[in-house]
């Protein structure tokens, strides 16, 4: 991460190419076709149930909670901050997460762009400002929680610089956008392998925005965790509820065995509708 500042447009740059070289197969559905801003009771309620059901939400959430234990939160935080092992220092780290968060919002809006919307003329254009619509609402509303719940709970920084520390901003606002983005991918047609390297890679970026900001001492890691989760949440909630997508359905989970248990891990293509 000590590299030069063309590192993340170098990488918007190849993720652009990989995203225009998988889209060139028609959606049985426009993205942007079926937006809604009345999806009824009964859809917000399965969009609100399977958001929170979502590993990637409760997944951080119960990690947050984990770190509590024996102080580990603000010991992880003061090794991160004192040793920094990835970025090198607090103020490279610091520049890195705005630079990390500028990527998320980046790759977003390569999805939705390169998202099949039919070809480009009055619907092209309806469609995607519509669902550009849904993914800033979701956007917005996920930012404005972490404010308002920053300015309520009043944590103290790692660094002593006020007391906004919890959630992090700059890992719910990566968590939003990289989730938006892997949600508006499932409308582009491509071999499993290139998909699931981008949504590792999209994934790897809401994590290094994260690590930025506990190695640049703004946050604790149950800030960042908490504001992944409020990320998540926000973009799988607005894309279920409103958006009527095709999607993935990510479920984990666990059966006890003699002597342990056996973990496992599906993923399931479904219409939301």
């Amino acid at each position: 991460m000590r590299g030069s500042n063309g590192a993340v447009p170098l990488a918007l740059a190849l993720g652009l190419l990989a995203l225009a070289g998988c889209a060139t197969v028609p959606s049985s559905r426009n993205w942007g076709q079926n937006v809604t801003v009345a999806p009824g009771w009964a859809r917000v309620r399965r969009a609100v149930r399977s958001a929170a059901s979502d590993p990637w939400v409760w997944g951080p959430l119960a990690g947050a909670a984990m770190l509590q234990v024996d102080n580990l939160d603000h010991r992880l935080s003061r090794w991160g901050r004192t040793h920094t092992p990835i970025f090198g220092s607090n103020s490279n780290a610091t520049r890195w997460s705005y630079r990390l968060r500028s990527a998320s919002v980046g790759m977003d809006i390569a999805a939705l762009l390169f998202a099949p919307s039919g070809r480009f003329g009055k619907t092209w254009l309806e469609d995607k400002a519509k669902g550009y619509l849904v993914n800033l609402f979701a956007a917005t509303t996920a930012i404005e929680t972490n404010s308002m719940i920053s300015r309520s709970v009043h944590r103290e920084r790692p660094n002593h610089a006020n007391d906004h520390s919890f959630p992090s901003n700059h890992t719910t606002t990566s968590a939003v956008y990289t989730r938006l983005a892997m949600l508006n991918l499932t409308q582009i047609p491509m071999n499993p392998r290139v998909r699931t390297a981008l949504d590792a890679g999209l994934h790897g970026l809401t994590f290094a925005t994260a690590w930025a900001r506990i190695e640049g001492g703004w946050h604790y890691p149950s800030d960042t965790l908490f504001g992944m989760a409020l990320g998540d949440f926000c973009a799988d909630f607005f894309t279920r509820a409103f958006m009527g997508l095709n999607d993935t359905r990510e479920v984990i989970g666990f059966s006890p065995l003699p002597g342990g248990g056996l973990l496992t891990f599906s993923m399931a293509l479904g219409a939301r509708r």
